[in-house]
């Protein structure tokens, strides 16, 4: 705990067997909950997770990264969690950055905070594709200028949220495929939420999860898409789910397994 808060790790899982056990090992042991999602891996993912003492979930099929991290959220906050992080289990970011990352939303300066590769320049040292790195810089770019804020990344996978912020949101509304970052990134800003980043070194190697080049473009085409709509939706111009009150949101009164969701011993 922090502050009084409780703090939950959430890991969204896919063929993550290779990386998992060292990801877990530098949670700080101030966590209070740790889960993991498996959105129906091939692998031994859930052997590992079991091991290592994981609160764990299971998809009955692949439903997507948008949709693993619904599940995620939903569960966390069924087990009482007061500030909640996302911690991809690839070993990409460091789990290190968890306490101070926790510590900024437990102490209420921010409602979110990001872990950014691009704060420090040391993005490309760690292996970053220099086609991913233009990528981030330009779609960034687009984004801080139609959402009029001014953030170093909007495509880091490593973030943390409060529990009011996680409630709020109307996340069911989001994708289940990985353009589901970009665009709770663009309600958090719509519905006023605070950001904050800290600088977070990367590392790609081999065994880290990456998407490819095409996923990447479709990836790209969702950001701006979902940009546009921000945009055109503050002006009054259309009304869309994902940036009303009246989108679905979830439910965090007990935990709820849904479609394909259950729990594994």
């Amino acid at each position: 705990m922090i502050n009084g808060k409780r703090i939950a790790v959430v890991l969204p899982a896919y063929n993550a067997e290779k990386t998992l056990e060292a990801t877990v090992r530098e949670l700080p042991e101030l966590v209070d909950i740790r889960i993991l999602v498996d959105d129906h891996s091939s692998d031994r993912t859930l052997d590992v997770a079991h091991r290592l003492g994981l609160q764990c979930f299971v998809h009955n099929r692949n439903y997507g990264y948008g949709r693993n991290q619904q599940t995620c959220y939903r569960e966390a906050l069924a087990a009482g969690a007061d500030v909640v992080i996302m911690v991809h289990p690839d070993y990409q970011y460091t789990p290190l950055l968890a306490t101070a990352m926790a510590s900024m939303i437990a102490y209420g300066v921010y409602d979110v905070v990001l872990g950014s590769r691009i704060i420090g320049g040391t993005a490309l040292r760690g292996g970053m594709p220099f086609y991913k790195y233009v990528s981030n810089r330009l779609l960034t770019a687009f984004e801080n200028l139609f959402l009029r804020v001014k953030l170093s990344e909007y495509h880091t996978g490593y973030r943390a949220f409060s529990r009011d912020v996680l409630s709020r949101l109307p996340l069911l509304e989001n994708s289940d495929d990985f353009v589901f970052d970009n665009q709770m990134l663009a309600q958090c800003v719509y519905f006023g939420f605070r950001i904050g980043e800290v600088s977070c070194p990367t590392k790609y190697f081999e065994e880290a999860s990456s998407i490819n080049f095409r996923r990447s473009v479709q990836y790209g085409l969702g950001v701006l898409g979902t940009t546009l709509e921000f945009a055109l939706q503050r002006a009054g111009i259309i009304q869309r789910p994902i940036f009303s009150d009246e989108g679905k949101t979830l439910q965090a009164g007990s935990a709820a397994y849904y479609e394909g969701t259950s729990p594994t011993a």
